[in-house]
């Protein structure tokens, strides 16, 4: 049961019994209950649709209901692909689902009927998938790290002296959308020449596509793969080619991990992190991507030779991240 509905006041002095955490896509909504140590003790998932927040609350409050039945929940995490309000208790703006300064915790708690005794916070995804594999995961033995989530977009989350930084007014952490290109390839968030532009499965499937019509000999297994169809070329194609000794699909990998890791470069000069934690669908291509990635991090980092270096590590938490990283956030 909600803690609210049980007049438990374990809600003070940082003692909290199980959270839920709840991972909102634009079809979908995935939420386990999760306990202390980030183990997912129950999950469900339910469909959506984008173009409906009233519809999201409705699916929210409805996991929320049916986890709680059997678990007593002091905490509700929210993940939330958009940018989240500094109270974290909205999201301001959202480039797939149609929230503009939308009041979603407020709305989910109407709809359950809390009190304010139970916390319901909503994170930024990418956050929230970082401090998963912060607390959790690929780098729980640091105290600063990138997370980069290389998926449709490229998604960031970065740690330093073990805070999540938001920024002050709650969208800090949008590496994604560093201008790396000027007059570069448009980005969805208006501009031009971002870094997800460059390092993220679309720019991945963009680039197999446009060399696979200029070099069709050379893509003949990738396309072979595809059905014989450039346009049925895609990320998880590029990676099984490769993985099968492709050498045309492995510099596409490699052409990936280049921009990633200048990229990552460019914020260590800046931040410094101890470890630079690489996720999403991509990841899949393992040591074809990461090899490639910290080369390139390390020849572009500066004063090399006369500083540590971050390590490079593949993300550990899986799809469940964003659940576990939105719980654990709700309890702080």
């Amino acid at each position: 049961m909600l803690a609210a509905e049980s007049g438990s006041s374990q809600m003070s002095k940082g003692i909290y019994m199980h959270a839920i955490g709840v991972d909102i896509g634009g079809t979908k909504i995935a939420a386990g209950v999760v306990d202390e140590n980030g183990k997912i003790l129950a999950q469900t998932r339910i469909a959506t649709a984008a173009d409906d927040p009233a519809s999201i609350d409705r699916s929210i409050a409805q996991v929320c209901a049916t986890l709680a039945q059997d678990y007593e929940i002091g905490a509700i995490g929210l993940a939330a692909a958009g940018f989240c309000s500094p109270d974290r208790t909205s999201v301001q703006f959202a480039p797939n689902i149609n929230w503009r300064e939308y009041p979603i915790a407020a709305n989910v708690r109407a709809l359950l009927g809390l009190d304010v005794q139970v916390p319901i916070v909503v994170e930024n995804d990418a956050n929230a998938a970082g401090w998963a594999e912060y607390r959790f995961g690929a780098a729980h033995d640091a105290t600063d790290m990138l997370m980069l989530t290389i998926g449709t977009g490229l998604g960031g989350a970065l740690v330093i002296n073990d805070q999540l930084v938001r920024g002050r007014y709650g969208v800090g952490g949008e590496v994604g959308h560093m201008r790396v290109v000027p007059n570069g390839h448009t980005c969805g968030c208006g501009h031009d020449g971002c870094w997800e532009q460059y390092a993220s499965g679309s720019a991945l499937v963009r680039e197999a596509r446009a060399m696979a019509i200029k070099q069709p000999a050379h893509a003949q297994l990738l396309i072979d793969l595809a059905g014989g169809s450039v346009d049925a070329i895609t990320g998880p194609l590029v990676t099984t080619a490769a993985q099968q000794g492709d050498q045309f699909s492995c510099s596409l990998l490699s052409e990936l991990g280049r921009w990633i890791g200048e990229g990552a470069a460019s914020v260590a000069a800046l931040l410094d992190p101890e470890v630079v934690v690489i996720g999403g669908g991509v990841a899949a291509a393992g040591d074809l991507l990461l090899t490639p990635a910290q080369d390139a991090f390390l020849s572009s980092l500066p004063a090399r030779g006369h500083r540590v270096e971050a390590r490079f590590e593949l993300a550990r938490m899986g799809n469940e991240a964003g659940i576990v990283g939105a719980a654990d956030l709700a309890r702080l």
